[in-house]
């Protein structure tokens, strides 16, 4: 990403090299805190944000619900979150790729208003092979939206600017998935699941509104023709870089912990000792807050700890509340669950603004990627973890959890030595020359 830029659109594909910061006279005309626009672009993708997380996840805090009406096991119930999880991970590049020729407010507008009309049609669902249906082609519609906000920001907003942008947007994930879960809670213990579906549809076209008249159109963008071999290019590209392929991987153990803990949530907290009641556990999910909290502060933790540092408190800080959530005890599982909320979004933050400042090219796809990681990620450890509470109960979730805390620390190590590797080499090759 160019640290600054002239007048004319800057395109997807330009290098710092186009546009050097060595001339009084060039005018970056990015979005940046305090210029026309910033805000507006802000709330925007916060709203987008919203409506995203809250239709993604609006079924995981009904999972016991829809369990017991159509009478399935825990696992068939999860499939209503892995299928919508699963099925965005696959179409996030092929919209992604469309973006780059419609644009990405055109984009994320489209997949917003499929998704949210899908949503009103969800809490009709006969059966529960309709239900799971229905998702997968809302996480689908849905897949438009965090690829082409990650590009859309990485072209309209300066690179310093960036990283706090893009946390925003995800502070607006966190509160979307808080809201839906706490809506949804409530609605359904008053007057059932479907009913809570509804209110989160409701939620979401609100949401929509919002983002569609507050977003600025972009001012960066050109548009790309459709060209499959052009796009498998681009893709191998990413592919081969070593540490997009480490961020990936990072994105995508991230949220197996996230899916796992929150789709077993639920199950553990109707059983004893807690027999908790449907909107209590709602009600629970406002510790996404600190989620919300966490994503915005991941620019300030990069700043003070690099990008290394901060993952690795990151995913310390959700090991110490995996391991926390393992008492019998309401007030330690909510701790728990507030160290695992923290350090899951401020990894996230952190890993998915350092794909956008990494990719010079072909942004949309190198999100794109992060996207399909992050989301077959969750896909995964939704199914997992209600499988493993299933078998072994919530020890058996927490295991899963730190398992895939250990792949993140072992991906962030070898980077570490990589990195190290390569400056040796460097400095050998300058003693040589």
């Amino acid at each position: 990403m160019p640290s600054v830029s002239t007048g004319a659109p800057v395109t997807t594909g330009a290098s710092a090299a186009q546009f050097p910061a060595t001339s009084e006279s060039v005018v970056d005309t990015r979005l940046a805190p305090g210029r026309p626009g910033y805000r507006r672009t802000s709330f925007a993708l916060f709203a987008a944000g919203v409506a995203t997380f809250a239709l993604l996840y609006s079924t995981q805090a009904l999972l016991p619900a829809i369990s017991a009406g159509f009478g399935v096991t825990a696992g068939r119930a999860s499939w209503t979150v892995s299928a919508a999880t699963g099925a965005l991970a696959l179409f996030v590049l092929p919209l992604s790729a469309l973006s780059e020729r419609f644009g990405r407010r055109t984009m994320m507008t489209a997949s917003l208003a499929v998704a949210v009309a899908v949503g009103l049609l969800v809490p009709f669902a006969p059966s529960i092979e309709w239900l799971v249906a229905l998702r997968a082609l809302q996480g689908a519609a849905l897949a438009g939206v965090p690829a082409s906000a990650m590009a859309y920001l990485a072209e309209e907003v300066r690179p310093k600017a960036l990283i706090a942008a893009i946390g925003l947007f995800v502070a607006g994930n966190s509160v979307g998935g808080m809201s839906g879960r706490v809506v949804a809670g409530w609605v359904a213990q008053l007057w059932g699941w479907r009913a809570a579906l509804g209110a989160v549809g409701l939620l979401a076209v609100g949401c929509a509104v919002v983002f569609r008249l507050l977003l600025p159109k972009a001012r960066h963008f050109t548009p790309r023709s459709l060209s499959p071999r052009a796009l498998a290019r681009t893709v191998g590209g990413h592919l081969s870089d070593p540490l997009l392929r480490r961020l990936y991987a990072i994105g995508g153990l991230f949220m197996v912990v996230f899916g796992a803990v929150y789709t077993a949530l639920g199950y553990r907290l109707v059983e004893a000792p807690f027999n908790l009641p449907q909107g209590v556990i709602g009600s629970i999910f406002l510790v996404y807050l600190v989620g919300t909290v966490s994503s915005a502060a991941a620019g300030r933790l990069v700043a003070r700890l690099g990008r290394r540092g901060a993952l690795y408190l990151a995913v310390s800080t959700t090991a110490a509340g995996l391991l926390l959530s393992l008492a019998d005890t309401l007030v330690a599982v909510l701790l728990g669950l507030v160290l695992i909320t923290a350090g899951f979004f401020a990894g996230h933050a952190v890993a998915s603004a350092a794909v956008s400042r990494t990719a010079t090219t072909g942004r949309a796809q190198a999100s794109a990627l992060y996207q399909s990681a992050y989301y077959l990620g969750s896909s995964a450890g939704g199914t997992l973890g209600a499988v493993a509470f299933h078998a072994g109960g919530w020890s058996a979730t927490v295991s899963l959890g730190l398992l895939a805390g250990a792949g993140v620390v072992s991906v962030t190590l070898y980077g570490t030595h990589a990195a190290r590797g390569e400056r040796r080499r460097q400095a050998l090759s300058a003693k040589a020359a």
